[in-house]
């Protein structure tokens, strides 16, 4: 079901005078792995979630089994053409996530993106917990050549990244932070976690020695923009998988 090119998860939505209603067919909406859910579909850009351990892009090792080749099936079904990658999350990271529809259209949200005007917002599950409720970490990152990142301290080397933290629920073991990216830097929040001390369960590449839900702990909660074509501000929420809510801290 959408409503006015959105889909309609809200079944008590309040219809208004001129909205466009629409029934998809079954076998339209197979087409859609079910490692990614649809929130938004308009004819300029998709909006949808990721499942942990799918690929955003193709990687020299594995084309088929990711989050654009699935879309481009699922545009491909519906006589459209391919999608757009804006940015992309960590393979074994969840949450919302962007595409667009037209290289114009793309090329407009980059801008977004570059310009940090895009609200993001995750939910991090780390070792121990932070030294203060809230706080904010910058540092400049670089990238080794064996692909891991790290801080630096020569602003010619690296990216500045700046992540802010909110702790949300803390317990003798573990903690949950709220973060709020400034800037989006490849591991950004990996890094600056693990750098702290605190690194994310789940992630070995950053130090963490405890995996006790069998995945990284991190999600893409919210995604908020302006679209690029509408002007209109839109914010998407994904709720937190239920090993996030069901782990004792």
């Amino acid at each position: 079901m959408r409503v006015n090119g959105a889909a309609a998860s809200n079944a008590r939505l309040a219809l208004r005078k001129g909205d466009l209603v629409e029934v998809a067919a079954r076998a339209v909406q197979q087409h859609l792995s079910p490692e990614l859910n649809l929130l938004f579909e308009d004819e300029h850009l998709l909006v949808v979630v990721k499942a942990s351990g799918l690929l955003t892009v193709a990687t020299p090792t594995e084309k088929r089994e990711t989050a654009q080749a699935h879309l481009n099936t699922y545009m491909k079904s519906r006589g459209e053409e391919r999608v757009h990658v804006v940015h992309r999350l960590d393979r074994a990271c969840s949450g919302v996530m962007l595409f667009a529809k037209s290289f114009e259209v793309r090329e407009l949200l980059k801008e977004q993106f570059a310009e940090h005007d895009i609200d993001r917002i995750y939910v991090a599950i780390i070792e121990g917990s932070m030294p203060t409720g809230s706080g904010t970490i910058r540092s400049f990152l670089v990238e080794e050549q064996n692909y891991k990142v790290r801080s630096t301290e020569s602003a010619t080397l690296g990216k500045l990244a700046v992540t802010h933290y909110r702790t949300v629920k803390s317990g003798p073991r573990y903690s949950m932070l709220e973060i709020t990216l400034e800037t989006g830097r490849k591991n950004q929040i990996r890094v600056h976690l693990s750098e702290a001390g605190h690194p994310i369960l789940g992630d070995d590449a950053y130090g963490s020695k405890a995996d006790p839900i069998s995945r990284l702990a991190l999600h893409a909660r919210l995604l908020g923009f302006v679209h690029p074509m509408t002007g209109e501000k839109l914010e998407f929420e994904s709720p937190l998988p239920t090993s996030f809510m069901s782990l004792s801290l």
